[in-house]
């Protein structure tokens, strides 16, 4: 069985920052991407960012790109994402997901098997 474990989150006034982390746990699996999405209540889980782990190369979101930023420690196969002026509207439920190989449909919740519990973010004054 595999396990993400997320850690972060919080409460934050806009124009804050949070940092995000993700490792896996329990039985090997092959890491080659990992990913974040976010989900507001009463919306779509959507695509934040994601990290091949073999170059590291990101992929962000519109949204995301300028302000938040995707990285990863090999050494502790953890993956971090790096929140900077935070708005409200970034308020959601964050998860980080596993993608195990080779997908064009990565921005996708569907092309994810392995999630993590979510972390609460809330960015508000």
């Amino acid at each position: 069985q595999v396990r993400l474990v997320e850690s972060g989150g919080g409460l934050v006034r806009p124009g804050g920052s949070l940092s995000l982390s993700c490792a896996p746990s329990g039985d090997p699996v092959n890491l080659y991407a990992m990913s974040w999405f976010r989900q507001a209540p009463g919306k779509e889980r959507e695509f934040v960012a994601r990290i091949a782990w073999r170059n590291a190369i990101p992929y962000l979101a519109d949204y995301a790109a300028g302000r938040f930023s995707i990285s990863r420690d090999d050494a502790k196969s953890t993956a971090y994402l790096q929140m900077n002026d935070l708005r409200p509207e970034d308020t959601a439920v964050y998860y980080c997901a596993l993608g195990t190989r080779v997908d064009s449909n990565y921005r996708s919740p569907g092309a994810y098997a392995y999630w993590g519990q979510g972390t609460q973010v809330t960015v508000s004054s």
